[in-house]
């Protein structure tokens, strides 16, 4: 008989090791499924993991997809570091977005370049005030941050519905609920032409390196830490639990909302009701399959831009739904919740019962 035995302390090597293992069980019940949905096994692994790597091309969309969910994941890494669990991210990538992209409505044939840095920090300030009202409210009522940021999503949604639909609707755009295009001067600048990827994946890159000297290097990061891991200990330090709430729920809605400013002045070119592409929720994924490691992150980010990608091609090439993308999400999600319980217990075989009573 299986019997789950505590370890005498957590495994280093499991914590490692689990994210391996979730994946592995995730191919397999894809294999299953596909299986299942009556297409071949083999094509759809194909396009979920070959396809978006296989030309240089396809690793640009691929870097396209993972810029915005790294960002995200770096800030929520912080938040969760903390023991806030600002689940809204989402809805601070759309007010990013909505702040970003007023300011880019801003601009016409005479503005200059420094257009796009105003993008950037206004998507920033946007992720940032959002984020705020559940740090408010959190600090003064008590409120749980989880259903706050959560609904506040749904809030996020309407306000750029309304913008769309009302505002900020392009008197020529046939009638379609979206705003005009932004001029080619609020693009975000690309890394190299015929490649729609843009600096945002350096600002990714330096963001996950600087977030790793915070964490690792700084005493405020450490003073973030603590204070999410033992808070009594952290208060007998001289560590404020109020200020490492405000600093981990502005740094997750600064770092959402510059994605929500790097996508909309990016890849999109226009505000419309398709800027909330689940990116925020999928960075959870991210930043816990990444370990919460700046590191571990980017790895998870290409993994589940890959999903993205795949999920596209399978729609158009296989006939299966778009939703298959959010199938192998939560079905990554949930086989890591459950490789987890490695890493504090461990799988031992015992003598049944009637085996015993047999001796």
């Amino acid at each position: 008989m299986l019997k789950l035995e505590p370890r005498p302390q957590a495994s280093r090597w499991w914590s490692l090791g689990s994210p391996l293992l979730a994946l592995a069980i995730t191919v397999v019940i894809g294999v299953l499924l596909f299986a299942a949905l009556g297409k071949d096994p083999v094509k759809g692994l194909q396009v979920f993991f070959w396809e978006p790597v296989k030309s240089a091309y396809a690793l640009g969309e691929l870097m396209v997809k993972a810029t915005p969910l790294l960002i995200i994941a770096l800030g929520l890494s912080v938040c969760f570091r903390s023991n806030v669990w600002n689940i809204g991210a989402e809805g601070q990538f759309v007010i990013g977005a909505v702040f970003a992209g007023g300011v880019a409505l801003l601009a016409d044939k005479s503005t200059g370049g420094w257009i796009v840095v105003a993008i950037l920090l206004a998507g920033i300030l946007g992720g940032m005030v959002w984020a705020g009202i559940t740090a408010l409210l959190r600090d003064r009522f008590s409120a749980n941050e989880i259903l706050v940021s959560l609904m506040l999503v749904y809030v996020a949604d309407m306000v750029l519905s309304y913008l769309v639909y009302g505002p900020w609707k392009d008197p020529a755009g046939y009638n379609f609920p979206q705003s005009k295009t932004f001029e080619a001067v609020t693009q975000i600048p690309r890394l190299m032409a015929g490649s729609r990827v843009s600096i945002g994946l350096l600002l990714a890159l330096g963001g996950a390196a600087a977030l790793w000297v915070f964490l690792f290097r700084t005493r405020a990061g450490f003073a973030q830490q603590v204070g999410g891991l033992a808070p009594a200990a952290a208060r007998y330090a001289g560590f404020s639990s109020r200020k490492a709430l405000w600093i981990a729920l502005l740094t997750s809605g600064g770092a959402a909302g510059l994605a929500g400013a790097l996508e909309v002045a990016g890849p999109i070119g226009q505000l419309t009701p398709c800027v909330p592409a689940g990116y925020g929720f999928a960075a959870i994924i991210v930043a816990f399959v990444g370990r919460l490691h700046p590191v571990g992150m980017v790895f998870s980010a290409i993994l589940m831009s890959m999903f993205y990608i795949g999920g596209e091609l399978a729609q158009s090439r296989l006939g299966l739904p778009k939703s298959l993308t959010g199938v192998f999400q939560g079905l990554l999600l949930f086989t890591l919740l459950a490789c987890d319980t490695l890493i504090v217990y461990r799988l031992r075989f015992t003598a049944s019962l009637s085996a015993k009573g047999a001796q």
